[in-house]
């Protein structure tokens, strides 16, 4: 006898095969029958004019910290994922030294937006190597998880306040080495790097990555090789790459004898994003394998001056976005203050960042929570400033300092133009990209990255028509599962491992993103939930029902070895 019949639904299988009418037969752990299903079973769904497909695969979130308060990873479930990959960017909280759990809180707040107060509350802080934090994550989570381990925590763990200081001696990189090599052992399934200038700790110094140089990244990369089945990320320069970063790129694969996915590619139709693409065509050349990330939607992340992420990256903007909220706020009514942020943001080698983040016309008031703000919700700063007879940028930082710092604002949409989705749909299908980079669990402040699946099945799909169905389900399911080696997910097949979401391919999209409260210490975040997503089973038992969470936990923490097939370039 099955455990679950789903019956009479849209079967797509995840390889990009045509959809066909059937059924799928779950017993235990595993799907056993797909089609024409005709055995009793203890539980029948009844998936009439809904689609039944693997279940998502998110190899590009953060929730390393945030499964320990919520083994449901939401909102991630409630819009089809099923497996995540953690550790990402080269910042994990194992290895943890004692003496660094400070710093390494203090540096996820600042550079991944995951509140303070929640980081301190919500874990222990009591682990020590990277096996001992795996363990604390057994029987405990709703979803399968498997993680990278970050280089920054490696690098703090060996060279401690050092780390952020100077390149590391032979000695050290040999540490690291085993501090690596002992954490794949454990289960990591992979090495994380960042380089990104973006990139900074609570100190606001560069993250401990940024101080490595090639030499003790391609050792690290090395260690990577003697482990069957693990993968590297890695966070390259921002913008056009230069031929180094190609070049270090193609280094690190052929280190480590494996893919290198990095984060994230872009969409442009004059065509900036056919340099980055070139890292892919160059390492192949040599027989590397160097992937990009992309997501299926419009980037348009919220930004707070409570948080400061973003603007602190600006000239000048930096020491004031570090003050305590009290003092942050007293320094942005000065004028003299006011004048300098304004000066540093117009300064040429803001140029980059100002695109997104000094736009103070055309920022948009996503959410208010003050009595005198709440009615400028969906507002422009730019009118409200005409209306109060003010320069835009004055009404911005009015608008925070009425709203305690809390109001959320919206940068004007970039690349929401015809031609625009017209290059992300290419870039969905080209074999040299995977769709990803949620980041969901991190800059919960900025936005709620959960929301990538259901928004390519509704606008990628339904509205635009840029991909059809069967293909958007093989990029979310089987190729990710592919890149990483996932051992018997990321297809809907007799013998695989019983992931698998039923949707409604008519109505699913994303619900509007809001503010919650519902993080340790009373922090905050942005939440979305999802329309259209019915049921989402993991190892054969549901975890969502009727787009609410069932409280089951069935998920397995996923090890390098035993969960992993390998992959290589």
């Amino acid at each position: 006898m099955l455990d679950v019949l789903i019956s009479h639904g849209t079967i797509v299988d995840g390889t990009g095969g045509r959809p066909a009418q059937g059924s799928v037969g779950i017993k235990g752990r595993r799907v056993v029958a797909v089609g024409k299903v005709d055995e009793p079973a203890r539980r029948r769904v009844d998936a009439s004019g809904l689609v039944v497909a693997p279940g998502f695969v998110d190899v590009h979130t953060h929730y390393d910290a945030q499964l320990f308060w919520d083994p449901n990873a939401s909102p991630s479930p409630l819009h089809g994922v099923t497996t995540v990959m953690g550790g990402n960017c080269g910042f994990t909280i194992a290895p943890l030294v004692p003496r660094e759990a400070d710093y390494l809180m203090r540096m996820m707040a600042r550079v991944e937006g995951m509140p303070l107060d929640a980081l301190a509350a919500g874990l222990p802080w009591d682990w020590t190597t990277f096996g001992d934090w795996l363990d604390r994550l057994d029987g405990r989570i709703a979803v399968n998880a498997g993680f990278l381990v970050g280089h920054s925590a490696i690098r703090r763990a060996v060279l401690g306040s050092d780390a952020v200081s100077r390149a590391a001696t032979k000695d050290e990189i040999t540490a690291m080495a085993d501090v690596l090599r002992s954490s794949l052992s454990a289960g990591a399934v992979g090495f994380s790097t960042s380089r990104a200038p973006t990139h900074s700790d609570g100190d606001g110094r560069p993250v401990p990555s940024r101080w490595a140089d090639e030499a003790e990244l391609l050792a690290l990369a090395s260690v990577v090789r003697e482990f069957p089945a693990t993968t590297v990320g890695l966070l390259p320069a921002v913008g056009p790459f230069s031929d180094e970063v190609i070049e270090l790129m193609t280094a690190l694969s052929l280190a480590a004898d494996r893919p290198v996915n990095w984060n994230v590619l872009g969409a442009s139709p004059e065509g900036h994003h056919l340099r980055q693409l070139e890292a892919s065509d160059r390492a192949a050349v040599q027989g590397g394998r160097v992937v990009a990330l992309t997501l299926p939607e419009v980037p348009r992340p919220r930004l707070s001056l409570r948080t400061g992420f973003v603007f602190d990256s600006l000239p000048e903007w930096g020491p004031v976005m570090a003050l305590p909220l009290v003092d942050r706020a007293r320094a942005l009514a000065d004028a003299g203050v006011r004048r300098r942020l304004f000066d540093g943001a117009c300064a040429p080698e803001a140029r980059a960042l100002a695109t997104l983040a000094a736009q103070w016309a055309q920022m948009e008031v996503a959410e208010a929570f003050a009595a005198s703000t709440r009615h400028l919700v969906g507002r422009s700063v730019g009118s409200i400033a005409a209306e109060r007879g003010v320069e835009p940028f004055d009404a911005f930082l009015d608008l925070a300092l009425a709203d305690d710092l809390r109001t959320g604002f919206l940068p004007p949409p970039l690349g929401d133009d015809d031609g625009s989705w017209s290059v992300r749909g290419e870039l969905w299908a080209d074999e040299r990209t995977v769709i990803g980079g949620s980041d969901a669990g991190a800059h919960v402040d900025m936005q709620c990255g959960a929301t990538y699946s259901t928004s390519l099945l509704g606008t990628g799909v339904r509205e635009r028509r840029l991909i059809d169905l069967a293909e958007a389900v093989h990029q979310l399911t089987d190729v990710p599962a592919r890149l990483y080696g996932l051992r018997d997910r990321g297809r809907l097949q007799p013998g695989w491992l019983a992931d698998l979401v039923v949707f409604d391919a008519d109505t699913i999209a994303p619900e509007p993103v809001r503010t919650v409260r519902d993080l340790p210490g009373g922090a905050e975040r942005l939440y979305a939930s999802a329309r259209g997503v019915v049921h989402v089973f993991v190892n054969g038992v549901e975890i969502v029902d009727g787009g609410a969470f069932t409280g089951e936990v069935p998920g397995t923490v996923l090890r390098s070895g035993r969960d992993f097939v390998e992959v290589r370039p």
